[in-house]
């Protein structure tokens, strides 16, 4: 698809413009294949990826439902971000997501199986693996990718979404904010609460010191040494990033091209920043 069709297929509006980011969209060169624990259900499931045409995107695939990886399938959730359609759930996509939009997995069909559940399963839930992304980078990395071509062969100029104007969302002290810049930066502040509140929700039953790190108020770090002094704060970068990729349309960039300022985020802020981005095309 030329520049002039990719453009067509997208219309901007004020707040965000859709422009040519000098690429071409791209996808896997083969099948990439992980399986593991996940984190809330603590159940198993295998996912895979699978190379698909320019213009498609990136969606799960599950129990015979596609899914989109969007923003107008995202559900309201504070500890994971979780897609849905017709009833049909698939949870934690967050890290996969991040991925998948850091190396420019632009089209992707993401299928996924439950290992010790049966078909009639409405929900599932990507295995946590080590915690973070670096798995899903280093298999991604390790086959490799190669331009998407579309359904006539072609290939399909990539689009990135730059931001016209300020925007923010907030709720009581958190907030996400965003400012016109020439290239992506991201400052984000933290401050967590205690989470034992989760555990006694029946939440993270897979969580462990194998895929988190654990802080204790009166020991410290419980599973030293931290890859990066600020690992902490990495993490919900790696969260935002996962959680904004599902910005994108038509196998193009989601992450706004922005200075992105974030304090106390979670993935039910990060995609209600999503979600006013959105909104700026239907008013």
């Amino acid at each position: 698809m030329a520049i002039s069709g990719a453009l067509n297929a997208l219309k901007s509006s004020e707040l965000v413009s859709w422009k040519p980011c000098g690429r071409v969209q791209q996808t896997l060169k083969r099948c990439v294949e992980a399986s593991g624990t996940t984190l809330h259900s603590g159940k198993s499931s295998t996912v895979r990826l699978l190379p698909e045409l320019a213009g498609k995107g990136r969606y799960f695939y599950f129990n015979s439902k596609s899914i989109p990886a969007s923003i107008d399938y995202a559900q309201e959730s504070s500890l994971c971000t979780t897609l849905s359609n017709d009833g049909v759930k698939i949870r934690t996509v967050e890290h996969l997501l991040s991925a998948l939009e850091a190396m420019s997995v632009d089209n992707c069909r993401i299928e996924i199986t439950n290992l010790d559940s049966d078909d009639s399963d409405l929900d599932s839930e990507v295995p946590i693996l080590d915690g973070s992304a670096r798995e899903w980078v280093e298999r991604i990395e390790k086959d490799g990718l190669v331009a998407a071509k579309d359904e006539c062969g072609n290939d399909c100029e990539k689009l990135a979404p730059y931001l016209n104007e300020p925007i923010h969302v907030s709720k009581n002290d958190s907030f996400v904010a965003a400012f016109p810049s020439p290239k992506v930066r991201v400052s984000y502040g933290i401050d967590f609460p205690q989470v034992e509140y989760m555990r006694n929700a029946g939440l993270i039953k897979g969580g462990s010191l194998d895929n988190a790190i654990v802080c204790s108020a009166s020991k410290g770090w419980l599973n030293p040494p931290l890859r990066f002094s600020d690992e902490p704060c990495r993490h919900k970068i790696l969260d935002l990033v996962g959680d904004l990729s599902l910005f994108a349309r038509f196998g193009n960039q989601g992450l706004p091209v922005a200075h992105i300022v974030v304090y106390k985020g979670g993935h039910a802020l990060h995609t209600n920043f999503g979600r006013h981005l959105n909104d700026s095309f239907k008013s």
